[in-house]
């Protein structure tokens, strides 16, 4: 299963709901960068990705993006495949 990272703050509920779907498929580990504890954190996320926002969610090397793109990504049957490449 390929490693997952996600960029978060504690107090996200987006990031909380990721990290539930993720593990409701699976993952038994999850890599979490807090990014409101570590705004160093948070400037690479920005350069990474481009966005501001939390989660940033990274599957091995690919950017998945959000927790919409997450969801979107699993309804289509992509999430599972990704997981397991």
């Amino acid at each position: 299963m390929q490693t997952v990272t996600i960029y978060l703050t504690a107090s996200c509920p987006y990031c909380n709901h990721a990290k539930q779907l993720l593990k409701q498929r699976g993952v038994a580990v999850i890599e979490e960068i807090r990014v409101d504890m570590q705004p160093a954190e948070r400037q690479k996320m920005m350069e990474i990705t481009g966005r501001r926002t939390v989660p940033q969610i990274f599957i091995g090397d690919t950017h998945v993006g959000g927790c919409d793109d997450l969801v979107a990504l699993d309804g289509r049957g992509g999430l599972l495949p990704l997981l397991n490449s």
